[in-house]
């Protein structure tokens, strides 16, 4: 009897259980890590995949004049608006494309044929920031027209914003940079235009208002100029701008011209149109096409003209 317990208590304290308890326990450890890694390599989380915005760039024709309509998602921007009386043209417009805010309002500069019915954009839409150049106050307009806008501005109890070159605008994927105007005092209003490039994905738009040789050149100088794909002309096609350094430099792959149909200055001017050719024969212009739109996926472009429709 005595030698049975004595030989209990050895088994009892031989060590092949804990040594194979321990064996186990490192088996079942790397199987866990097997079963994870396996797990994991076919397993692996899913991509949000997410949808690019579409742009919608609307050149709209309101004759012997500039107005240009950005649309991305939710956002909008509206660069000028033509001429005196032309705000019943504009606001259909923006109208049929159920469009009750205008996030950005942009007047390029202080020239009718741009700015010459904003009072009642202002009147009519609501708005979320107006953008103007900085103006000299020796060029600060006394015409009707300006007199008007200022008046609905302080009306609505909105203050203007003064264009900023090296901001960045969201609308949508897409992001505006203000690159002009780069100077502060001008003897020609039109050099004071506001310069916006706008990039969405690999495509690109430049507007850059009645934008001179002058101011172009100080946008070249800027180093903010690249090859872009839509060249909203400067100045309705005139030979005032559009010069070929401009040109060599932004190397457009489609142009628009806005101008009115048989206007009195002979816009576009064919030497524009000669300089344009050299890069694209894809010219655009509101006197023959109505109302342009470019839609962009952020990869491709379409062009809609209206009265191709």
């Amino acid at each position: 009897m005595a030698e049975k317990q004595k030989q209990k208590q050895s088994a009892e304290k031989s060590p092949k259980k804990g040594i194979i308890w321990v064996i186990g326990f490192i088996i079942a450890v790397a199987a866990g890590i097997i079963i994870s890694l396996n797990r994991t390599d076919s397993e692996e989380p899913a991509i949000t995949v997410t949808e690019h915005i579409p742009l919608k760039v609307h050149y709209i024709d309101v004759g012997q004049g500039d107005s240009i309509f950005i649309q991305s998602g939710e956002d909008t921007m509206l660069i000028d608006c033509g001429e005196i009386g032309k705000d019943d043209e504009v606001e259909t417009y923006l109208d049929n494309l159920g469009i009750t805010q205008i996030d950005y309002l942009i007047g390029t500069h202080p020239h009718s044929d741009h700015m010459g019915c904003m009072d009642k954009i202002v009147e009519y839409y609501d708005i979320g920031e107006i953008i103007l150049p900085h103006i000299d106050e020796s060029d600060i307009p006394t015409t009707k027209y300006f007199e008007r806008f200022m008046t609905a501005v302080e009306n609505k109890n909105m203050e203007i914003t003064e264009a900023e070159v090296g901001r960045n605008i969201k609308l949508g994927d897409a992001e505006c940079e203000i690159i002009a105007p780069c100077g502060d005092t001008y003897k020609n209003a039109n050099n004071y235009s506001v310069g916006i490039i706008m990039t969405d994905g690999d495509n690109s738009f430049i507007f850059t208002g009645d934008a001179e040789k002058l101011a172009e050149k100080e946008m070249i100088d800027s180093g903010k100029l690249r090859d872009i794909d839509v060249y909203k002309a400067g100045h309705h096609g005139s030979d005032t701008s559009s010069s070929e350094e401009f040109l060599e430099i932004i190397k457009p792959d489609i142009a628009v011209i806005s101008c009115g149909e048989g206007n009195s200055y002979g816009h576009p001017n064919d030497i524009t149109l000669e300089n344009l050719s050299k890069y694209t024969d894809k010219i655009y212009r509101t006197d023959l096409s109505g109302s342009i739109v470019i839609s962009s996926d952020g990869e491709k472009l379409t062009v809609t003209e209206e009265k191709g429709k």
